[in-house]
């Protein structure tokens, strides 16, 4: 169980990014200033910085270090007997989803439309490809420059992108996850359709 502090402090964090993120999708990411969200949230600007240390673009992308944080556990904390891409994929389908299809659409417009978040986000995503590829080796007793390791990280990023904009996310990656797991060659097997 979480103390008061800890408790005060996530709710802090929350109402920051919420309040940002909001502004961000009324008025624009570039309209919207750091000392306007503190006061949205009814903090401090330095409150603010002691939060998100990395500015408004980290403010959009909140759960940055605890997404990473549940891929590695993912990977670490997995049930005895069960696969290293079982446990990924049950982390992946446990991730909470974000509101609507429109609040969704419109956050992805938001990070396509503004460079600052566009790169930031690039730059999260290769750290979160890059500390799986690390956990899978590790796991695997690889070396972490192995190529399998580093292709199997970039595949399972990439089916998550493709999960997230496909019309049943929790489907598709279930099959997703099944071609990582049995490979897509029964799959390219089937004879050309005429």
């Amino acid at each position: 169980m979480t103390g008061l502090r800890e408790r005060k402090k996530a709710q802090t964090r929350k109402a920051l990014a919420d309040a940002a993120l909001r502004m961000f999708l009324e008025r624009g990411y570039d309209a919207v200033s750091v000392k306007e969200i503190a006061e949205a949230a009814d903090v401090s600007v330095p409150t603010l910085f002691a939060h998100f240390p990395d500015g408004k673009e980290s403010l959009v992308f909140d759960m940055d270090a605890d997404r990473e944080q549940q891929l590695i556990s993912a990977v670490r904390d997995r049930a005895a007997g069960k696969t290293l891409l079982e446990g990924l994929r049950e982390a992946f389908g446990a991730l909470p989803r974000p509101g609507t299809e429109g609040q969704m659409h419109d956050f992805r417009q938001l990070i396509q439309d503004t460079p600052a978040l566009s790169s930031y986000f690039r730059n999260m995503w290769q750290r979160h490809e890059d500390a799986l590829a690390g956990v899978i080796a590790e796991d695997l007793g690889l070396d972490p420059g192995d190529v399998a390791v580093t292709a199997l990280a970039h595949f399972i990023f990439g089916g998550l992108d493709v999960a997230r904009r496909s019309d049943d996310p929790v489907a598709a990656l279930t099959r997703i996850f099944g071609l990582l797991e049995t490979g897509w060659g029964a799959m390219l097997e089937q004879p050309r359709r005429a």
